[in-house]
């Protein structure tokens, strides 16, 4: 019997020796979470959103439209709690979730993760359930990204699942679940959104952000390419790569990448860097010690405390003299006139450089900093943000459209490639189709 008892342990052994090294050998075919980013222009301003399945209904996925917003702490959209989950028991075209009790740790933590401080925000309570669960749900506070009005979300447990890619294709049977506490809020509370978004898709640095929720194989790497047409998608790519964009199907985007470090800044999840000047054809516009520069996907152009705009437009009235000036179009300060007689003209400027920490350069080129905005008038896209704006920099959307742009979360980096119109290619140039 003990001779039997020692061979069974042995064979069992043996198995849990080779089932480890199957597991330990096996190399997924994919190394990136694989996002359509979509351009809207039918709000108050442009914005981006990503495309995501949140629920599997009659043998397909659903997918909804999510604002992206670099700051937001958690994920919040258009749902309702529903603690029956058995079919049939969610009204047709909702998304339900279950509720997080507001007696759960993920209550508390979520609620004392993140601060807004704004007056419009009301105190949380415990106080509310929904019928016939017996326990009370869980409050949190969110503020619009576009008004920066600020309502109360209930906390959930959600699920969005993702395609796959291996920088040059995406899978159609390789998919990736995220499991995130997100919050659900009612449709009331995206009238400010673009048509057809219905939530907000926090790609910060919290702990509950998306990013938190996303695992090995997965590395915490971020890869963004905004769209600047609305007819096709850019991409977000979610892990270590390789990139590539099309026509150059063999050329990885991440060989086109200068690093500069990400900086912390206190009470913010947001994506911070260290801007050490600003030139313009050789000349320099120095910037304070100290000056706090913030990446956004909610802010359309580039916004500049008063003193260090002043400068960059006084440069850049000296090196476009040749340009016939135009009456300013708010917000912008600085204008010019792209028709002569009637005949579209092709502006041409010089770049504008942020001289980043770490000695890097990143180039603004004409297509990023002159925004057309009228058939004869385009202006320099650059904003006025006040005498005591903070941060004082703000970069904005415009400004790294066809730019590809990696938070590398991993080593607490911030890489970017200029213009990719420079290289011939663009961020609406992922090969999107399906393979297996």
């Amino acid at each position: 019997m003990l001779f039997l008892m020692q061979l069974i342990f042995i064979v069992l052994a043996f198995i849990v020796h080779e089932h480890d090294q199957v597991i330990a050998a096996f190399v997924p075919p994919y190394s990136s979470a694989t996002i359509p980013v979509h351009k809207h222009v039918d709000a108050v301003k442009p914005l981006y959103s990503v495309e995501i399945m949140t629920s599997f209904v009659n043998s397909s996925y659903l997918h909804a439209n999510f604002l992206i917003d670099l700051d937001a702490p958690f994920i919040w959209h258009d749902c309702i709690l529903q603690w029956n989950t058995f079919p049939g028991s969610c009204p047709t075209d909702t998304l339900c979730t279950y509720p997080v009790s507001c007696e759960e740790y993920q209550c508390t933590e979520v609620r004392t993760t993140y601060s807004y401080q704004s007056p419009l925000c009301s105190p949380v309570t415990n106080d509310s359930t929904i019928p016939d669960w017996g326990y009370c749900t869980c409050p949190v506070n969110v503020v619009d990204p576009i008004t920066g009005s600020c309502s109360q979300t209930l906390l959930n447990y959600d699920e969005f699942t993702v395609n796959t890619s291996n920088g040059r294709n995406v899978f159609n049977d390789e998919l990736y679940g995220a499991y995130p506490n997100a919050a659900c809020a009612p449709s009331s509370a995206f009238q400010s959104f673009p048509v057809n978004v219905s939530g907000v898709m926090a790609l910060s640095t919290s702990p509950y952000a998306l990013p938190a929720y996303l695992y090995d194989p997965l590395k915490r790497i971020i890869g963004l390419c905004l769209p600047s047409n609305l007819s096709n998608p850019g991409i977000l790519l979610y892990g270590t790569g390789p990139y590539y964009l099309l026509p150059q199907s063999n050329i990885d985007v991440r060989t086109y990448l200068s690093y500069t470090p990400l900086l912390t800044h206190p009470d913010s999840f947001g994506y911070f860097i260290g801007v050490n000047s600003i030139v313009i054809k050789a000349r320099s516009i120095d910037i304070p010690i100290n000056t706090t520069t913030k990446i956004s996907t909610t802010e359309p152009y580039t916004t500049l405390r008063t003193d260090i705009y002043n400068g960059v437009v006084r440069r850049f009235i000296k090196v476009t003299q040749r340009i016939l000036p135009a009456k300013p179009v708010a917000p912008f300060g600085l204008c010019f006139n792209t028709s002569t007689n009637g005949t579209q003209v092709s502006l041409k400027v010089p770049d504008i450089e942020f001289n980043l920490q770490g000695g890097k350069k990143w180039s603004v080129s004409t297509s990023n900093s002159m925004k057309q905005v009228t058939k004869d008038v385009a202006c320099l896209a650059f904003v006025d943000s006040g005498a005591t704006s903070e941060p004082a920099i703000v970069i904005g959307s415009f400004q790294f459209e066809d730019n590809f742009v990696v938070f590398d979360l991993e080593n607490s980096t911030f890489g970017f490639s200029s213009s990719l119109l420079r290289k011939q290619t663009s961020c609406s140039n992922f090969n999107f189709t399906l393979t297996n």
